[in-house]
């Protein structure tokens, strides 16, 4: 079975490809940007078959050059929710993704791919609807733009794809391999080296209704995510849009807590409240930064409601379970470069 990956040096990506190896896939095609060249390490630990550059490679699969490919994992894109040039955005979200998805359709190649909960923006609601759709950055309308075009080409449920094409709307995905994205990684990752340190974590104060740290998103583990691509990789007649989410939303103090609780624990400490942790100075608040007013999600959920009725039945690992597994990684990935 042969595998392109775009995107395969990145977060998920990389962890697509790690998902893929542990199945025994490695005839893997690789297609990346590595500029920035501290994103090998993403792939250093993995089988591949071949690299091919994010320059070279959408010509050369319109042109059938890698032969007869079973799936393409589209991960490649933009994903700064914070980039002002649109243009560009329009042009690594939407137009690549146009031309893959043509090529797959003329090749028989199946299709899934990297959408976003960004395309709910403002919306209260988060089921996979466009009357929920209201994106609040061109990051979100790059990624909306696509999933119009696949309803618009293949039908509202996508009935009429020659092969398999399913999207995925991620919600605040956090986990192993996320070192390479600065400003974007997840707040787990930030609030790991806050800790390191300052011996205490960050939080945006009062914004949107909600009190200092009780913002609400839906953060899923990256473990989930990768099982749920695997999922409809083993499942070719299903297509569609799906959200990709816990369904359950938690507080960004959750996180937070879970983050010190985990970090500063030694065999005989108890676990400390939120109370507790914030009068420790454990968990300070900052001001809301101005940037972010009017463009940013105070609160999202995902609906699993497609996603299950598609006969997906993952079980979602919870804040407090999926940050405990994550600092163990990051700490023995601390440890190793110390050494």
């Amino acid at each position: 079975m042969k595998i392109v990956v775009t995107g395969a040096a990145g977060f998920i990506g990389s962890n697509l490809v790690k998902g893929l190896n542990a199945r025994g896939i490695d005839d893997i095609i690789a297609v990346d940007d590595l500029t920035s060249g501290d994103k090998f390490c993403n792939l250093a630990d993995l089988q591949i078959a071949d690299y091919v550059d994010v320059d070279d490679f959408y010509d050369l699969f319109a042109e059938g050059a890698f032969g007869q490919v079973e799936a393409v994992f589209h991960e490649g894109a933009c994903s700064d929710t914070m980039e002002p040039d649109g243009k560009y955005m329009m042009d690594n979200n939407y137009t690549l993704s146009c031309e893959l998805f043509h090529a797959c359709q003329d090749q028989g190649t199946r299709l899934l791919y990297a959408s976003s909960a960004a395309t709910y923006g403002g919306s209260s609601t988060f089921s996979e609807s466009p009357a929920f759709e209201r994106p609040l950055n061109v990051y979100g309308y790059s990624k909306l733009l696509f999933d119009q075009r696949m309803r618009r080409e293949l039908g509202t449920q996508f009935e009429n794809a020659a092969t398999q094409v399913a999207g995925f709307r991620y919600f605040n995905v956090y986990g192993p391999r996320e070192q390479h994205k600065g400003r974007m990684a997840s707040v787990a990752f930030h609030q790991f080296n806050q800790f390191q340190a300052e011996g205490k974590v960050k939080l945006f104060g009062e914004y949107g209704g909600y009190n200092a740290g009780g913002q609400m998103r839906d953060f899923v583990f990256i473990d989930d995510v990768v099982a749920v691509n695997l999922w409809f990789l083993d499942h070719p007649e299903t297509s569609g849009i799906f959200n990709l989410g816990t369904g359950k939303a938690q507080p960004f103090n959750d996180v937070a807590l879970a983050v010190v609780n985990a970090l500063r624990r030694q065999p005989d400490d108890g676990m400390l409240t939120l109370e507790e942790a914030v009068h420790g100075c454990l968990i300070e608040y900052i001001d809301f930064p101005a940037a972010l007013v009017g463009k940013y999600q105070s609160y999202t959920q995902a609906d699993l409601t497609a996603l299950r009725a598609a006969g997906c039945q993952q079980v979602f690992a919870d804040v407090q379970t999926g940050i405990v597994a994550y600092m163990k990684w990051l700490s023995a990935a601390r440890n190793q470069v110390r050494n």
